[in-house]
């Protein structure tokens, strides 16, 4: 045996259902946990090992900071040695705050935020000019030379384009002896009581100083030794020139301190010639009295010298769409705003307001809006039986903008008042904006769609922020660029930098291209810094963790991974591997849980559970070298020496001869993509991970359909036409997303044989005695739950410095019930005992209920056999949440003409779960409904009728359909990755 130090063990555990058992997982090694959907893989890796280390760490917590944790419960195991600090990066965790972006979430921003903060060259917005900033000295320099035998007068700004009246600032000014200023470009005496029209915008600046600026001053300043006069001693010399120097000087230093002090740091310069007139306060106008002299501007901060605008010292935060100083106001650093869209307001002008012409009144609802709307249309000689076309657009603007002129509207109880209309458009986003009821808020937001902000165009950013430049590029465009293009753009920018900028930028440089390069490397390069952290998919995710977690290099780390490889396509799969293998080399333990062929050979230690899933799994089959595995009889080794393999269909099916055609798809990166899906066939979109799939279908295609059936109110990507829809009624989209948010929601409440299980319990003859109804069943209302919990089971300690825990409730010992209701009985369960029940279980304990049966029966085709009737649905994965909606779908009525839309289906199934969903898909397609399925598994895609294949690499470089037909076209098509490592597999 090893020694202890060098490896884990893991002695008796038993949690869920590991049946005690014992593991030694060697340190700094890629370990590997393989094994059947539900063999106990993820209770062994997360509930085990990463929990017992999760606890061992809030154990060194102070006794202050644990009293608001509690006691974390100790993982069933009887002991773990050698256990080192454990990161857990699992694909449940996808963010969905809109401020969460890929460049965020790694750093990198920060770090780029940082490098425009201190290296970035600004500009003017207003003129394009570079901006410049002077030392004082430099300022009193420039006036020298600048304006040499003229009158200048100094002024120092004050007010910048904004309205008031500014009486007290006059007041003040006068005070402190100022006679003078220049207001909206005129010279203007100030006098007691003066004020301006508050309702204009108005500059200001105070006039600080006149004087004349000495020749023989210029000339000393330039060249002292031209400015020598002819005398004939040097000492006599010597004195003149230092009195000439000097005294000006002096003058001229010290109003220019007294401009910048007043003007915070800006001062401006104008020339005062005879003609220059100064107007009274009591405002005697002559034509002479606006200057037409240049102003010429000065300042110690970043200023336009054309304009005279100026910018703050840029710090990091002017570069964050997250902080005030940085967002755009406009959309709070959102990037999107939503706007009313008049299209779902007046879907069909023909109609009149009783009839629906005007959605959000409703047909014919008596409210207060309504009352007023027909007060407002008898105004203007209208009734609610007007068809909306026929009414005078002034009219129609009135109802939905508002109307100016005052209404008499009379209410129901014969009072009369005269009012202004707000209009239906204020009325919906103040629904938004204000803080009213959830259901409110979705009823007016159905009415609105998310636009690009028209202030900053999407980039977040205020508009200072977006004119500093670093090579050409501001922070937006930087962000923008896919991480390839970035990365060679980082290669090469110092060239066009300063050595000075160089210098100051070298660090942050080095951290941007390492964790450019760590996502690079496990296939994320068709990513870009600004992808939104919602549009990740799990697999996305949890490898930008990774790579996060590789550049922060700690060493001594015990990493777990749940399945890194989801979303990633085989080409790329090496690239992650490599990443894997640097972090172990960096001196780490890496145990991944995964499925991937690949994965498992390449790993250092292989540990496969079963034999089977659920009760009959929990076991250690093998553990050790790969080739060990190999040389078994477990299922896993079958696969992987290829005895058992997913065969391919002798035929493919005809389908119906009928297409859905989508044309002109330019959403994203599709390059004007055509699609045209068979339909009445088993169809795979394939492409390497970034290649426009999801922008293509879950976009684009699915909110059309979703928009045509159902009225969905998500816009679909840009397109231009779709043909064949009527030969579809009904879309079906079954992707990853939670089945629900709570420990409330579970597989029997999702599926709605919840339902039919309280019905049976309350028709018992106990609770019939006692007078149960099946509410005294649910955990959800008050009666028959545990108090304590509310029925959850478990109670959530929320932690601001870690993720959430959850405890089991310490009253009903998880069961959700009270005494009382546990009493009830069905052949020998409880209501909690049924809900503990694997779907297995369940389905020889309905037997003879055929409605129940029915669908568990089918959550067990779709391979969940494994799992809990009240397994709570924030511990279920996103292939698992996915599979519980499938078979929800499978156990309702089909038409035959549904399409059926899946994304990457096969994510956490084993070979032999993969056989099972394909059988179930293949039930689908063979009632003649169409199933479309994007999808990287080649298991899934080589069974396909019609492959759409799409690349030929991510990101720019992708939004092609490249090569489209059988499996076996594919395969002979140019150019195509999928087509390559198909040939592989079918071979």
């Amino acid at each position: 045996m090893q020694q202890m130090e060098e490896v884990i063990e893991v002695i008796g555990a038993r949690e869920h259902n590991l049946k005690n058992i014992d593991v030694t997982i060697p340190r700094n090694q890629l370990v590997v946990i393989t094994g059947l959907s539900g063999s106990g893989k993820s209770s062994l890796a997360f509930d085990t090992i990463y929990a017992e280390g999760q606890r061992r760490y809030i154990e060194t917590f102070g006794a202050y900071a644990r009293q608001f944790i509690g006691e974390m419960e100790r993982p069933d195991v009887d002991k773990i040695n050698g256990l080192s600090p454990v990161i857990s990066i699992e694909q449940k965790t996808v963010s969905k705050n809109p401020r969460s972006t890929v460049g965020t979430i790694t750093e990198i921003y920060d770090f780029l935020r940082l490098l425009y903060a201190r290296a970035a060259d600004a500009f003017s917005y207003t003129t394009g000019e570079k901006m410049v900033r002077y030392t004082d000295d430099q300022i009193v320099s420039l006036i020298n030379q600048e304006y040499a035998g003229d009158k200048i007068i100094v002024l120092a700004p004050l007010v910048k384009g904004r309205k008031g009246h500014y009486r007290e600032l006059f007041e003040s000014l006068m005070k402190q002896g100022y006679l003078r200023a220049r207001i909206d470009g005129e010279l203007v005496e100030m006098s007691k009581g003066m004020k301006l029209d508050r309702y204009k915008i108005h500059d200001i600046e105070l006039v600080v100083d006149r004087l004349e600026v000495d020749k023989q001053e210029a000339k000393t300043s330039k060249s002292p030794s031209k400015a020598e006069p002819k005398t004939k001693t040097k000492a006599s010399t010597e004195k003149q020139v230092e009195v000439a120097k000097n005294l000006p000087l002096d003058r001229i230093r010290q109003t220019v301190n007294t401009a910048l002090r007043l003007g915070k740091g800006s001062l401006m310069i104008q020339k005062h010639k005879a003609q220059d007139q100064v107007a009274t306060s009591k405002k005697t106008k002559n034509k002479d009295t606006k200057s037409n002299e240049e102003v010429k501007h000065f300042s110690r901060h970043l200023m336009c010298p054309t304009s005279g605008i100026s910018y703050s010292e840029p710090e990091p935060n002017l570069f964050s769409f997250n902080s005030p100083y940085g967002a755009c106001p406009h959309c709070n650093g959102l990037g999107e705003v939503a706007e009313v869209d008049l299209e779902k307001i007046i879907p069909n002008p023909k109609l009149s307001i009783k009839k629906g012409g005007i959605v959000p009144l409703g047909e014919s609802k008596n409210n207060w809006t309504t009352t007023q709307v027909e007060a407002l249309l008898k105004h203007y000689g209208y009734d609610l039986t007007t068809p909306i076309e026929e009414m005078q657009e002034e009219v129609v603007n009135a109802i939905l903008y508002g109307s100016e002129e005052r209404i008499e509207v009379t209410t129901s109880n014969n009072y009369t008042y005269a009012m202004k209309f707000e209009g239906i458009i204020a009325s919906i986003e103040k629904q938004v904006e204000e803080e009213t009821s959830p259901g409110l808020r979705r009823w007016a937001e159905s009415f609105m769609n998310k636009m690009p902000c028209p202030e900053c165009h999407g980039s977040r950013l205020k508009k200072e922020a977006l004119y500093f430049r670093i090579g050409g590029k501001n922070i937006q465009e930087v962000a923008s660029m896919g991480l390839v293009d970035c990365a060679k753009w980082f290669e090469g920018i110092e060239y066009k930098m300063t050595q000075r900028q160089v210098t100051i930028a070298s660090e942050s440089l080095k951290e941007i291209r390492s964790r450019i390069k760590f996502l690079v490397d496990v296939g994320l390069e068709y990513l870009t810094l600004n992808r939104s952290a919602r549009t990740l998919s799990g697999g996305e995710a949890q490898r930008i963790r990774l790579a996060t977690q590789i550049g922060s290099q700690l060493v001594g780390v015990l990493y777990i991974l749940d399945e890194p490889s989801i979303g990633l396509h085989q080409r790329d799969n090496h690239k992650l591997i490599q990443s894997l293998k640097n972090l172990r080399d960096g001196g780490n333990s890496v145990i991944v849980v995964e499925h991937d062929r690949d994965m498992m050979l390449e790993s250092d230690h292989l540990i496969d559970i079963g034999p089977g899933a659920g009760i009959h799994g929990g076991r250690i089959i093998t553990q050790g070298d790969p080739k060990k595995l190999l040389k078994g009889e477990s299922i896993t080794a079958q696969y992987l020496r290829g005895e058992a393999k997913i065969e391919v269909p002798k035929e493919r099916r005809k389908g119906n001869k009928t297409f859905l055609i989508l044309e002109g798809a330019t959403g994203h990166n599709l390059k004007n993509v055509n699609l045209k899906i068979p339909l009445g066939k088993f169809v795979c979109i394939t492409g390497v991970s970034g290649s426009g799939k999801s922008s293509l279908i879950e976009h684009t295609l699915y909110p059309i359909l979703n928009a045509h059936f159902y009225n969905g109110v998500k816009k679909p990507l840009e397109h231009k036409k779709i043909k064949g829809l009527e030969y579809l009624d009904k879309v079906i989209e079954i992707d990853q997303s939670p089945i629900g948010r709570t420990p409330r929601s579970n597989p029997s409440t999702y599926t709605g044989i919840f339902t039919d299980i309280r019905n049976l319990y309350s028709s018992s003859p106990e609770a019939k005695i006692r007078g149960y109804q099946p509410g005294r069943f649910s955990f959800n209302v008050s009666g028959g739950r545990c108090e304590t919990c509310k029925g959850a089971g478990v109670k959530t300690i929320e932690m601001n410095f870690l993720p959430d825990v959850m405890v089991q409730c310490e009253t009903c010992n998880g069961k959700r019930y009270n005494r009382e209701t546990l009493e009830i009985r069905y052949r020998g369960k409880s209501i909690a005992d049924v809900l503990d029940m694997t779907v297995d279980q369940a389905v020889e304990f309905f037997e003879n209920f055929p409605k129940i049966k029915n669908v568990v029966k089918t959550l067990q085709d779709v391979g969940l056999g494994y799992v809990t009737l009240g397994q709570h649905s924030t511990t279920l994965s996103g292939g698992e949440a996915q599979r519980v909606k499938l078979s929800t779908e499978l156990g309702k009525r089909d038409t035959g003409n549904t399409i059926y839309i899946l994304d990457e289906p096969t994510t956490g199934l084993h070979f032999q779960d993969v056989q099972m969903l394909i059988n179930v898909l293949n039930r689908l397609a063979d009632r003649g409904n169409t199933v479309l399925v994007i999808e990287h598994n080649m298991d899934i895609i080589k069974v396909a009728d019609h492959v759409i294949d799409m690349g030929p690499e991510g990101g720019h470089g992708g939004g092609v359909i490249i090569a489209e037909g059988t499996p076996e076209e594919i395969i002979k098509a140019k150019g195509s990755w999928t087509g390559k490592y198909l040939k592989m597999e079918m071979n």
